[in-house]
């Protein structure tokens, strides 16, 4: 890890950079496999399976034997345990209704807007090293609760032709409506053109490397919605003396281990916990399972001493992290600070696992700096608004001079008589 002591605010665009890599051969590939699947629909789909995950398979949805099978594997603490994170999931999600908006704008004006569900959404869920589980958790469980309509879920097989045992009774628990054997560029392009198994819908959720990213960022030229633009994952703690170094540590190495490309930064007003943090580091990252994942990622992280809480507030802004712990002894200031971050964790009690499990609160957010514009995925993910006006006569006649006013003088002749023929009528 390097340690900045006091660095700059000119150079804090530099110091704060984020890994990136370059995109234009990525982007040739997704394209030419996005043009194929649209024109070759399933056949293609297969193509690219056995191409990329090595494996042939005949039908790629997944049956109902198959995920009543993959339910008997999972031990009943699992179990347990999803479902209590479930829980958590529902309350806080379903928590974030809100009521029709309804108010007369002015005498015979009434405006009102309300929310309708994305019929048809599309959740990806990557297998890799580690199966995803809890991101379908994340996903369909909002999802549920806007109503949602059709909720198809794709997982990318292992050679076996299966998706993890995990990630299917947890899409079974919450009530996906498909789930489809396929993965990477070739999943998002068949949830954006559909083919004969695969669903068209009308926007897409979830995680994934590099080809997947991009996919999704392609798949919006075709008019399918998104979730955010992503990228790496990314942890950013403000401590001081009042945090404990070794819980500090281990939320760092938590987002250490997600990959080779996640970054993590300390921020600090105490030399005197640095230290103790960069050793602790040390000490507890020859336990992980996932220590060379780790250790590449700890090797581009940093560790930053500022001299105040103000100086430490205004860089954490300008960085925008996608998840933020604040362990100070003043916390309020942070709290009531901070403007750009994806989702915050407050105290030595709260790490950041927590949030991507179990506390409640969705582990889908905005990085690469993106929390300075978007949210991370919650109930109004899966919604949109529309308004609704009613207008009387009384109405029209009061608010229709503004209108012809208005019309005529950005020159739209026919916005304008559109209002003129009704008020010549309600006046004769």
């Amino acid at each position: 890890m390097k340690t900045l002591i006091n660095p700059s605010k000119n150079s804090w665009s530099k110091i704060l950079i984020r890994p990136t890599q370059s995109i234009e051969d990525i982007e040739n590939t997704v394209n030419q496999i996005f043009q194929d699947i649209q024109l070759k629909g399933d056949f293609a789909i297969a193509k690219y399976t056995s191409i990329f995950d090595d494996v042939e398979i005949d039908t790629i949805e997944v049956s109902d034997f198959e995920i009543n099978e993959a339910s008997k594997q999972i031990p009943e603490d699992l179990k347990t345990a999803i479902q209590n994170a479930k829980q958590n999931i529902e309350v806080f999600h379903a928590a974030q209704k809100t009521s029709k908006v309804n108010i007369k704008t002015t005498k015979g004006v009434t405006c009102w807007q309300e929310k309708r569900p994305i019929e048809k959404i599309g959740l990806y869920i990557p297998g890799g090293t580690a199966p995803l589980f809890s991101t379908v958790l994340m996903l369909a469980i909002p999802a549920q609760i806007a109503g949602c309509k059709e909720i198809v879920l794709c997982s990318p097989p292992n050679k076996e032709g299966k998706i993890a045992n995990e990630i299917l009774y947890t899409a079974q628990l919450c009530g996906c409506s498909k789930i489809l054997k396929v993965g990477g560029i070739q999943a998002i392009a068949g949830l954006t053109f559909g083919t004969d198994s695969i669903p068209k819908v009308y926007k897409i959720f979830g995680p994934g490397n590099q080809f997947v990213t991009v996919a999704k960022q392609l798949s919006t030229k075709y008019g399918t919605a998104i979730d955010m633009p992503a990228g790496p994952s990314e942890l950013l703690v403000v401590a001081d003396d009042s945090a404990n170094a070794s819980y500090v540590a281990s939320d760092l190495l938590s987002q250490a281990e997600h990959g080779t490309d996640s970054q993590v930064i300390l921020v600090s007003t105490s030399k005197d916990l640095i230290s103790k943090v960069e050793k602790e580091v040390k000490k507890q990252i020859e336990d992980l399972s996932r220590k060379a994942i780790a250790e590449k990622a700890i090797k581009n992280s940093k560790l930053i001493y500022v001299e105040n809480d103000k100086i430490a507030l205004e860089l954490i802004n300008e960085y925008g992290p996608e998840h933020f712990i604040v362990c100070t002894s003043t916390n309020e200031f942070y709290i009531s600070g901070i403007y750009n971050a994806g989702s915050v964790f407050i105290g030595n009690y709260t790490p950041e696992s927590a949030g991507d499990y179990a506390s409640g609160t969705n582990h889908t957010l905005p990085t690469n700096g993106f929390s300075k514009a978007y949210s991370g995925v919650n109930l109004d993910s899966f919604t949109k608004s529309i308004t609704f006006q009613n207008i009387t006569k009384e109405g029209l006649i009061n608010i229709g001079e503004t209108i012809e006013l208005m019309a005529e003088a950005e020159g739209l002749q026919a916005h304008k008589n559109a209002v003129t023929l009704r008020l010549k009528d309600l006046k004769s």
